[in-house]
């Protein structure tokens, strides 16, 4: 084990959306069919809303992702909540609503593509990116 800097990242800045993916993570996951927020994916969001009271220049798109066990309404509905499970737990530890808002991908945008229960577990997700501006998914951007 070393604390040598990874190839590649030696110069990460501070407040940086690369100090953020490293650093932080960005993924939180669920189990099968749940939007429920499991205690080890709160530690990650914990870091995340700590780093985010600290970095306020960026907004925040909360994506929801899952398997493709069910039908594809059913999955666009629990990515959905997914999402919206993690921005309520970042709300809670202080994050701004008015810098969050979030989309639900279903099926759409999958890690991988396999059949294996343990593979697929990779697509039910949250990636909580950062941007700079709003887009048009984001209510905000609708005013």
């Amino acid at each position: 084990m070393t604390n040598a800097p990874v190839a590649g990242f030696e110069n990460i800045s501070p407040g940086s959306e690369e100090e953020f993916i490293i650093n932080v993570g960005r993924r939180i996951y669920f189990e099968q069919g749940s939007a429920v927020v499991t205690d080890e994916a709160r530690v990650t969001i914990e870091n995340q809303a700590r780093w985010l009271k600290s970095n306020k220049k960026w907004l925040v798109k909360v994506q929801g992702h899952a398997d493709d066990q069910g039908s594809e309404a059913a999955q666009k509905t629990l990515s959905t909540r997914r999402a919206d499970a993690v921005m309520a737990e970042l709300a809670k530890l202080g994050v701004g609503k008015n810098r969050m808002w979030v989309k639900g991908y279903g099926v759409e945008r999958p890690v991988t593509d396999c059949a294996e229960v343990t593979c697929k577990s990779q697509n039910r997700r949250v990636v909580v990116n950062l941007r700079e501006e709003f887009d048009e998914s984001a209510p905000q951007a609708k005013r």
